[in-house]
């Protein structure tokens, strides 16, 4: 099995990468197509010339790596809605489970804008996870969820999947680990910190006036998405 995990940033995707990387039928993969994304938008990302350095540019590459044959029974790619642009492969992605990881745009725009000025609704991804959800279809999980109820959404999810559920999901080794991408050193902190899922969250984050906005923007998106979503 293959499973895409789409997600825009700042929404448990690495948390979720890293339980899915503490099963010992699985190899993970870490935003393969960053690089390219980066090459072709001309983005000024944190990192950006280690990340060039680090990662092929061609997207027809990238496109064959995750078409690739993997060691293990089972693939989980962490994939960015909004790194796949105009003309990028997507053709690969037929022959993946697809999974959209979703999370309210307060609280993605609140922890993004704490690590990166003025974000932009082309930053966090809600339109693109849409676009590529109506495309491919699959199944919705939304990350306040997991936090909340853990062990049940995990399950739900690998039930949804026809995937055995392992309790070795639920936790991993504080630290980095090595599928990281290089920009871990500058957006895994918190996660390098944790042995499995945070808590519960508390309410809705308040956002600086100029960011209230751009919350109102991806709603839309998101509550469309969030009917779909597993429970």
């Amino acid at each position: 099995m293959k499973i895409a995990m789409w997600s825009g940033p700042r929404n448990l995707s690495t948390a979720m990468m890293y339980s899915f990387g503490a099963r010992s039928d699985f190899t993970v993969m870490d935003e393969p197509f960053y690089a390219a994304y980066l090459a072709q938008s001309g983005a000024d990302h944190p990192m950006r010339e280690e990340i060039l350095a680090a990662q092929t540019t061609d997207p027809g590459e990238v496109a064959a790596l995750c078409s690739a044959p993997f060691p293990t029974p089972h693939l989980y790619m962490k994939h960015m809605p909004h790194h796949m642009l105009e003309g990028f492969p997507l053709d690969w992605a037929q022959d993946c489970v697809n999974v959209h990881l979703i999370r309210h745009p307060a609280r993605v725009i609140a922890s993004y804008a704490a690590k990166r000025e003025a974000p932009t609704l082309e930053d966090i991804g809600f339109v693109q996870q849409h676009a590529l959800y109506e495309k491919l279809g699959g199944i919705v999980i939304d990350s306040t969820d997991i936090r909340a109820r853990t062990e049940h959404m995990l399950r739900a999810l690998c039930d949804a999947i026809d995937l055995p559920f392992d309790p070795a999901m639920l936790s991993w080794p504080a630290g980095p680990r090595a599928e990281d991408g290089v920009w871990a050193a500058h957006w895994y902190g918190a996660v390098h910190q944790s042995t499995g899922f945070a808590g519960a969250e508390g309410e809705l984050p308040r956002l600086e006036p100029d960011l209230i906005n751009l919350m109102q923007e991806a709603l839309p998106y998101y509550h469309d998405m969030e009917r779909q979503k597993l429970t």
